[in-house]
């Protein structure tokens, strides 16, 4: 008898394929019984890299063509790092799980062994993120910083190339391409708080697609769903996007979480950061209420001027 075909949609670059991979390979694992294809779709932010992405615009940057498939049934299920993926999803289309979160923290990357404290004003870092950038310039306002874009093997050649002294990326990309060894330092939190989500490998599906949900709940993650859900309420309640210089992080420890959120402005001088702390069952809410603290303090003032400054 035939398998059933089951189709993945992702992007196509080495670190997108992984998370389509190794999601195939766990469906596979738990059921034999369907036959999982990989389709490669390009998005828009793959197709334009001479732009910063703070200038594109970052509603579905990375997500909206791999959703347009989803939607019009060329594909079962899209998979994303979750950290690209509006909180706001298309009508008919849902989170369909997570797998187990990897290391959610940044790295520093640099071609003379050097750490983030031994950086200074003569050595120029490059970053894609606003998060990061504006993060950099709190720990060192003279920091030369300039914009990087690419897949992880461009970045690391722009850097050889001498693009950069050092660069600051995800640590769960290059552990998962095999750079670990390319790590200077992975960067504690207290010096540099993550992305929302980041980490964490989503698969979007159709809502009211009983078969896709089956399988893909069969595979989740439950803690890292605990999670990323509650870092999604956070940000969703500040309406940030992934172009915007917001960060949080979530702890859990058995039935005890926590939750630090971050906002700042472009150049790091203004900063509102703030950790809240429960039980496991009330994660969501207590995410929002930290949103909330931050919207008394005046985050939506800090990211109304940083929308403006990204049109201008």
């Amino acid at each position: 008898m035939k398998k059933q075909n089951i189709k993945i949609g992702t992007r196509g670059s080495q670190l997108a394929l992984y998370q389509a991979y190794r999601t195939r390979n766990e469906l596979s694992a738990a059921f034999p019984e369907y036959n999982i294809e990989i389709e490669i779709i390009k998005t828009k932010g793959d197709k334009i890299l001479d732009v910063a992405l703070s200038k594109i615009g970052d509603k579905g940057l990375f997500t909206k063509e791999l959703e347009t498939a989803l939607i019009d049934g060329r594909v079962d299920m899209a998979v994303h790092s979750l950290k690209d993926l509006p909180t706001n999803l298309p009508e008919k289309l849902c989170l369909g799980g997570v797998l187990e979160r990897g290391e959610f923290r940044d790295a520093l990357v640099s071609k003379n062994g050097k750490k983030l404290s031994e950086l200074t004003s003569n050595d120029v870092i490059a970053t894609s993120s606003l998060r990061r950038a504006a993060q950099l310039l709190k720990l060192n306002p003279n920091f030369k910083i300039v914009d990087i874009r690419g897949n992880v093997n461009t970045r690391l050649k722009k850097m050889e190339d001498g693009h950069c002294d050092a660069m600051v990326m995800a640590a769960a990309g290059l552990q998962r391409l095999n750079f670990e060894d390319k790590i200077t330092e992975v960067i504690e939190t207290e010096f540099m708080i993550p992305a929302v989500s980041q980490g964490a490998i989503a698969i979007e599906i159709r809502e009211n697609d009983p078969l896709i949900s089956g399988l893909i709940d069969k595979i989740t993650h439950k803690g890292t769903l605990n999670a990323v859900l509650a870092e999604r309420v956070f940000l969703n309640k500040l309406e940030g996007g992934c172009q915007i210089p917001i960060g949080c992080f979530t702890e859990i420890n058995e039935q005890d979480f926590s939750i630090t959120g971050f906002i700042s402005s472009l150049d790091g001088t203004e900063v509102i950061q703030d950790t809240f702390s429960g039980d496991l069952k009330d994660a969501q809410k207590i995410a929002a209420d930290l949103a909330e603290l931050f919207v008394k303090k005046g985050a939506t003032r800090i990211l109304d001027e940083i929308r403006k400054s990204n049109e201008s």
